[in-house]
């Protein structure tokens, strides 16, 4: 009751309301809240505060910035949904605030894309040389549930293109990734496709910022190959997966473009069935049938694992 209380009390100023409702649309920063309220940063900060500690936000540092959002696993999730629910679609202030929440959005957008600009030609040359991106996402939902909501993590999410996949068919999915960059192009991607249920977070693939077992896929797409040791991703990969859970590591075969190595930060010129099936099982995984996509020169392969629903994961060492 006295949560219930608190988490009310905390709504109860015109101000956090409006927070609730834009931070409802998506994750925000401090200085982007300023603007669409038009109020001070520290008049500001001090209602994001008081909304946190009532439950009601989550607040997540990247680097010097600080994202705030509805809050999913904290006591007043379930009431900071319900009063976002009630606020009148209606309400004068709430339009004013949503149209200068689209001018935010579009920012990010631009420049999102400027950064895309500046490294599509990288991104282009790698993708000739393997199979075609769609016939890769088709053999990946292949690999997923069917008639299901499940919890999703991408990691090494990159522009968030696997969110955007699975966003209409899971409970929620989070994408990390080590480069801001990349961070700031996948927020742009996920607010453009209004995968409301997906966010971003900044992250390591060796030291995955999420509970053990809060998931019940895992992915690597096309990011192992960057791992200094890919035993250790695949064995946090397992950590943060749900007993019955699945991990499906998407990268490519053993291979010999070594420009991709000096010229692209690759840290291994691909993986072998046995290898991952290997690194699979050290973390307790079961190896499942790995699918083979032959491209010219690169053959991307998909390799599912799956947890015993019995069993208990041990942690990364």
């Amino acid at each position: 009751m006295e949560k219930l209380l608190h988490g009310m009390r905390a709504a109860a100023e015109p101000t956090r309301l409006r927070l609730l409702a834009l931070c409802g649309q998506g994750e925000l920063t401090v200085s982007e809240l300023k603007q669409i309220l038009g109020q001070s940063q520290p008049r500001v900060s001090r209602h994001l505060k008081l909304l946190v500690e009532a439950g009601l936000l989550e607040r997540y540092r990247e680097g010097t910035w600080a994202f705030y959002r509805l809050a999913e696993h904290e006591p007043g999730a379930a009431l900071a949904r319900r009063l976002v629910e009630m606020i009148p679609d209606r309400d004068p202030l709430l339009i004013r605030d949503l149209e200068r929440l689209d001018d935010v959005k579009q920012a990010r957008a631009e420049r999102a894309a400027a950064f895309f600009r500046r490294n599509a030609a990288e991104w282009d040359e790698i993708r000739r040389l393997h199979v075609d991106d769609a016939k890769v996402e088709e053999a990946l939902l292949s690999l997923l549930p069917v008639d299901t909501v499940w919890d999703h993590i991408d990691i090494g999410t990159g522009t968030g293109r696997i969110l955007e996949v699975v966003g209409g068919q899971v409970g929620r999915a989070v994408g990390i990734d080590l480069s801001r960059e990349m961070l700031a192009v996948a927020r742009a991607n996920l607010e453009r496709s209004s995968s409301g249920n997906c966010h971003v977070r900044h992250g390591d693939m060796n030291q995955i910022p999420q509970p053990a077992e809060s998931f019940d896929i895992a992915t690597l797409h096309l990011a192992l190959h960057y791992a200094e040791d890919p035993r250790i991703a695949i064995a946090e990969a397992a950590r943060v997966l749900r007993p019955g859970g699945r991990l499906i590591v998407v990268d490519f075969a053993p291979h010999h473009e070594e420009h991709l190595v000096s010229e692209h930060a690759h840290r291994w010129l691909g993986f072998t069935d046995e290898e991952v099936a290997r690194w699979c099982e050290l973390a307790h995984l079961v190896p499942g049938k790995p699918i083979h996509l032959p491209g010219k020169p690169l053959t991307v392969c998909l390799w599912p694992a799956y947890r015993p629903a019995e069993a208990s994961v041990a942690a990364t060492g």
